[in-house]
């Protein structure tokens, strides 16, 4: 993709919401990390097609911080968008809440993942360039620039 197009964080963002049910459940009785990890790929992968327009794949979980449990019956919210753009490669951040039945919601997972755009031939293809819009979309790709940095970093020293 022409790497002169730009998208807005906006045009990709993503969310999905699920019910927990019995079968999402580990032995302590509380949401299994990985159907959430499996939920949390999904919401980043639909971030990352709508950002490139491209096939993609994941290639790396950067952070995954469980902060809190959930439980049989609660509704979860996922939140995905676009956080940095490299040439091939965007950092996705997902963000997984507990949605009460009044609306309100209590964050339980934080992620960032990084995904390529993929060509036809499944080879790494660029990706287009990011518009950032808000305060916040600035900061975040601040921060997302640093991670970029200590993923190379541990990359060279094979961390």
């Amino acid at each position: 993709m022409d790497k002169s197009i730009s998208k807005k964080v906006s045009d990709s963002r993503t969310e999905q919401i699920q019910i927990l049910m019995p079968e999402h459940i580990n032995g302590f009785n509380r949401l299994f990390g990985g159907k959430l990890m499996e939920w949390i790929d999904v919401v980043a992968a639909v971030v990352a097609r709508r950002h490139s327009g491209c096939n993609v794949t994941t290639a790396s979980i950067d952070n995954l911080q469980f902060k809190a449990p959930a439980y049989v019956n609660s509704t979860i919210f996922l939140l995905g968008q676009i956080t940095y753009v490299g040439n091939t490669s965007m950092e996705v951040r997902v963000d997984t809440f507990v949605e009460e039945l009044n609306g309100t919601r209590r964050m339980i997972n934080r992620a960032y993942l990084v995904l390529v755009a993929l060509d036809n031939n499944d080879l790494p293809v660029p990706a287009p360039g990011i518009i950032l819009e808000t305060e916040e979309e600035k900061a975040e790709w601040e921060a997302a620039r640093k991670r970029c940095e200590l993923r190379k970093q541990r990359r060279r020293e094979e961390f």
